[in-house]
This record gives C-alpha cells, sequence and structure tokens, in this order.
C-alpha cells in the first residue's frame, strides 16, 4: 500500500524499500510506480529505492491542470527532502528522463548521480526527433484500449511479447478520452528550457539497443552536452527497460552508483 506525502499542492503517492542511500526512480509517460515492480527488489539491498507516482499517475493526488515540468522537478524535491534525505541518486526512464533533467537542472543540489535512460533532451520535443514513429504512437493512442497490442509492439521487441504475451495489453488501461489521459499528454508535451552547463555531475546515458521509441542515437547524443557522461547499451532491448531488462538495468546503475553515497 501506498504512503502519501504533500509536496506542495499535491499529494504524492510513493514506496520506500531498503536502505541506505537514496534512490530515486522516475517513470514513464504512461505509467505509474509500478513499473519498477521487478527492479526494486535488485536494487533495494543497496539502496534506499524510492518510487512514486507523478501528478495524473497512479495514485497520486494534484490540482486538476496540466503540470509543467518545473512542478514535477519540484514535487520530485519536496520528496526526497520530506524523507529526509539531503540529496538523491535519481534514474529517470523516458518522460521521467525529462522530469530528472529538469530536477537536476532547477533542483541541481538535490541530485547526486544522475541516469538518464532511453529520454531525450531538453528543450526539445520528441516529435521533433523522431517525427514518424511519434505520429504512428499518437495515432495508436488515440485508438486505445483497441490498439493496444499495436502499441505495444512499439515499445517492446516481438520476441520479448512472446514470452511475456501478458504485456501487449499493457496499455488496455489507459482511457484515452478522459480528462486525466489529456492533462498527462500535455504535461508531456510541455518542455523547459534549461542551462546545461548547471548539470556538472556524473551522468549514465542508458540505451535500449532496438529502441523504437526514443532511438538509442537520441539517446546517446546527449553526451555532447554532457561532459561528465559515460554511455551504455542495452543489447536486444527496446523502450521500455525496466520492464523487460530489470536485471540488466539493475547491474548497469549499481556500477555506475557505486562510486557516491548521498547521505540522509
Amino acid at each position: 500500500m501506498a504512503e502519501y506525502m504533500a509536496c506542495g499542492e499535491a499529494r504524492i503517492a510513493h514506496d520506500v524499500r531498503g536502505s541506505g542511500p537514496a534512490l530515486l526512480l522516475m517513470h514513464g509517460a504512461e505509467a505509474d510506480r509500478h513499473m519498477f515492480t521487478a527492479l526494486v527488489p535488485l536494487l533495494s539491498p543497496h539502496f534506499s529505492v524510492v518510487a512514486y507516482d507523478q501528478r495524473d499517475c497512479g495514485q497520486t493526488e494534484a490540482p486538476q491542470r496540466p503540470a509543467t515540468l518545473a512542478e514535477l522537478a519540484a514535487d520530485a524535491a519536496a520528496l526526497v527532502s520530506g524523507l529526509g534525505f539531503e540529496r538523491a541518486h535519481v534514474f529517470g526512464s523516458s518522460f521521467g528522463g525529462r522530469v530528472a533533467q529538469a530536477l537536476a537542472a532547477l533542483h541541481p543540489r538535490v541530485v547526486d548521480r544522475l541516469v538518464l535512460g532511453s529520454t531525450w533532451p531538453l528543450p526539445h520535443r520528441l516529435s521533433d526527433l523522431n517525427p514518424t514513429g511519434m505520429a504512428t504512437i499518437q495515432a495508436l493512442r488515440q485508438g486505445l484500449p483497441d490498439t493496444a497490442e499495436a502499441l505495444a509492439s512499439w515499445f517492446f521487441p516481438a520476441s520479448f511479447l512472446q514470452e511475456r504475451p501478458e504485456l501487449r495489453r499493457v496499455f488496455a488501461k489507459v482511457q484515452a478520452g478522459s480528462e486525466r489521459t489529456h492533462r498527462r499528454a500535455c504535461t508531456v508535451e510541455s518542455s523547459l528550457d534549461i542551462d546545461w552547463r548547471a548539470l556538472d555531475l556524473p551522468v549514465l546515458l542508458l540505451a535500449g539497443e532496438l529502441d523504437r521509441v526514443v532511438p538509442m542515437g537520441v539517446t546517446l547524443g546527449m553526451a555532447s552536452t554532457l561532459p561528465r557522461s559515460e554511455q551504455a547499451v542495452l543489447a536486444g532491448v527496446g523502450h521500455a527497460t525496466a520492464l523487460q531488462a530489470p536485471e540488466a538495468v539493475a547491474a548497469q546503475l549499481l556500477r555506475f552508483l557505486s562510486a557516491s553515497t548521498p547521505t540522509r
């Protein structure tokens, strides 16, 4: 059962597992904290793992209007502080990587080491970086829940969906016409012009080799503006890395984050 914390206007649903340095997990656009269910047990022996629901996702309660990236970053900073941590490692996946960038730029004292997985750089929009793919995905989103299986094929390789057929319907619960889904879509399309010089911290750029949503080159290309970054590619993996390859993701996080210990 989730715990809740008041963070400004929002009441953030979150879970904390394990002990030690804080590791904050940020989920993607249509997801919630449960996308990290398989990843958390692999990390909790080493970290205090914090998984939470962003506004208009999961069980978090917030004003019924689209959130800005600055607001999502402020929520995350308040959650880390409210849990008693001075700093935290941060892993942002897909749109969560955008929130992670905003957090590191706007609240740099909160972030120790940063992992940006399957994401794209602020302030660019993904529709400009992957126009054909995003046009197809947007059309499929409009057809949910009937198009859930076709949409899943963009996020997971065919071979993985054969092993995990239940994930073919993972997007079926998204209510395409609901007000909450519309607000979330507006939030995901929002942007923030940040000063990349402010991201003077160690960064791991983590990409799936077979990612069709955010092509590998888009994520790894962020190295040109992040001089303290390193890159890692997950072979045979698509977009939703925490769902498809939690062991491989955990191995990369443990390797990269072991060099620094945030304090509580």
